[in-house]
């Protein structure tokens, strides 16, 4: 029996989505005039997002130049392409709606601030790590050099009245120079990662194993200085505290936006930039795609997989910088799983764990949907222990549906 196939030109396609799109921010409108407020909190700003997304993908299928005059085809076949490539991100946005039917704080507008918040240092190390996974590698050192950068950073950034200085006749620095000083410290130890993956040929998961415990036991070791003595780093000066703490436009009742979340968008900007207007980024995709055709291509693999692990360890580095001002202290077990999280993240993304697939905004999905699941599973009292487990399948499932969507193409 020959399936049933509709062919709808991209224009109309693309039309419905958008009138679907304009009526629901319609309705968003509507609900936020007429809702109770004390019951249903900020429903109609998440209906408005709804309404925006779909209107923003009607207007992309177009007017976009690459698909003009275009044609979309719907049948089963496709459908099912769709339910496979998005089923990881259309479960996890199930339990969302799940998690605001149990408790409808979470609806909240300032847990969608804190949310954004909490994103923004993971979404840059998920950035960094995505250079990797793309050439079908990957980077275990991640949160360690996370940890590396808070410690290096606030150590050389503390009170000078404050009792337990790191350095305590270190005379007060500009902020830019220990924070500098600490993103070098980590584009060294991803120098030597890209240099055993490239030179030697080592695999990545190895490589960056043994790089992420050389880079915890120099952090412990310089955690540990006299007099210091692994005691938690604190005392912080405000001027550096601000690059994590500082709230921007605060106006009447709104509570204001983290100065995170900007400094997020202009690294993802910076990072869909490098991966599509660039040659650095063709390579990087070509090499995930085919290392052999990009070789032949010629494709310099030593200097892009050097590149690709320094550019990522940089990332690692502010992450980390930020995440220190966040918290306004630092450990040396900062970052901890980090690259767990930023890995699960990419691959709920759509970065393929095979390389040469993956977009920044599948990345940007990925970590924003990862942290509204962590958060959402704390907001209804979830166990840690069952958080866990929750966190593993998906990141299990993850993997089995990219690794049947590879076999597939």
């Amino acid at each position: 029996m020959e399936t049933q196939v509709k062919i709808l030109p991209r224009k109309q396609f693309g039309l419905f989505f958008a009138i679907v799109g304009a009526v629901i921010l319609a309705l968003s409108v509507v609900l936020w005039y007429t809702l109770n407020p004390n019951v249903f909190y900020e429903l109609a700003i998440y209906v408005g997002m709804v309404g925006a997304g779909a209107l923003y993908f009607g207007s992309n299928q177009m007017f976009a130049r690459k698909y003009r005059d275009g044609e979309v085809e719907i049948s089963q076949e496709t459908a099912k392409t769709f339910l496979l490539n998005n089923a990881i991100i259309l479960s996890l946005l199930l339990l969302v709606v799940v998690i605001m039917v149990i408790e409808p704080r979470f609806m909240q507008l300032n847990v969608l601030l804190d949310i954004l918040t909490m994103s923004s240092t993971k979404m840059i190390v998920a950035l960094g790590i995505c250079f990797t996974l793309l050439i079908a590698g990957t980077d275990l050192s991640a949160g360690r050099m996370v940890g590396l950068a808070a410690v290096v950073s606030t150590s050389m950034l503390q009170n000078p009245d404050y009792a337990n200085r790191f350095f305590p006749d270190l005379p007060m620095l500009p902020v830019i120079l220990p924070i500098i000083i600490a993103v070098i410290a980590t584009a060294i130890f991803g120098l030597l990662n890209g240099f055993l993956v490239a030179k030697f040929g080592m695999h990545p998961f190895i490589a960056t194993l043994a790089v992420s415990v050389i880079v915890y036991g120099v952090t412990s070791l310089y955690f540990d200085m006299e007099p210091n003595k692994s005691q938690p780093i604190g005392g912080i000066r405000k001027d550096f505290v601000i690059l994590g703490q500082k709230k921007l436009l605060q106006i009447g009742d709104f509570p204001g936006i983290s100065i995170l979340v900007p400094i997020a968008i202009l690294f993802i900007l910076l990072v869909w930039f490098i991966l599509n207007k660039t040659v650095f980024g063709k390579n990087v995709y070509a090499i995930g795609g085919n290392r052999e055709a990009a070789v032949v291509s010629g494709v310099n693999v030593f200097k892009t997989t050097m590149g690709i692990f320094i550019l990522a360890a940089v990332l690692y580095g502010i992450a980390g910088v930020l995440e220190a001002a966040r918290t306004a202290g630092a450990t040396n077990n900062y970052g901890n799983s980090y690259e767990l999280d930023a890995i699960a993240a990419c691959v709920v993304g759509g970065v393929s764990l095979s390389g040469g697939v993956g977009k920044v905004s599948g990345i940007v999905s990925g970590v924003l949907i990862f942290t509204v699941i962590q958060y959402g599973l704390q907001f209804i009292a979830v166990s840690p222990m069952w958080q866990q487990v929750i966190k593993g399948i998906i990141i299990a499932v993850a993997v089995a549906i990219d690794l049947m969507k590879h076999r597939k193409n």
